[in-house]
């Protein structure tokens, strides 16, 4: 398995190279995501927070996200994770937000995904969504894809933004 540092390397450095902060919500990957940015020596230059947002007490506790903001949205989507994505970087003041929402299993969600099912969005000048299904149960292993995917994700918008 590679090292957290290594993992959030590319985003580190281009961030570094923009000038610019990044904010993470993450769910299903309970912090991982924070863990292998905040392994990069200096992330303190880039790295404004982030918050895990496992419930609906953490969404509306840490994001002040209620029923008004999450009407017709439900979580484990797109529409969900580019919410969260634009909540988190507007409430740490970010240049970039990044957020996950899946299920890592064994089991699926409430909403009917499979085990395996997240959400990724990325806020910011570059904006962009994508839904990932590994099709593996493995609840370790697919919080470690989501985690790659998701610094993937940025690492990419962040590349094509102007």
């Amino acid at each position: 398995m590679e090292s957290l540092a290594v993992l959030a390397r590319p985003v580190a450095d281009l961030l570094l190279q923009r000038r610019e902060t990044l904010a993470v919500a993450e769910s299903s990957t309970g912090g991982l995501i924070a863990a292998a940015l905040l392994a990069v020596p200096g992330a303190s230059a880039w790295f404004r927070g982030g918050g895990i947002v496992y419930t609906q007490a953490a969404r509306e506790g840490l994001l002040a996200l209620g029923a008004r903001e999450m009407k017709g949205i439900r979580p484990a989507s797109e529409p969900y994770a580019a919410l969260l994505a634009r909540t988190i970087r507007r409430r740490l003041d970010a240049g970039w937000g990044l957020a996950e929402s899946g299920a890592t299993g064994p089991s699926g969600n409430r909403y009917g995904d499979a085990p395996g099912h997240t959400c990724l969005a990325v806020d910011g000048p570059a904006g962009r969504t994508l839904t990932l299904e590994t099709g593996s149960a493995a609840r370790e292993e697919n919080m470690w894809a989501f985690a790659r995917a998701a610094l993937e994700l940025l690492a990419a918008a962040l590349r094509d933004a102007p």
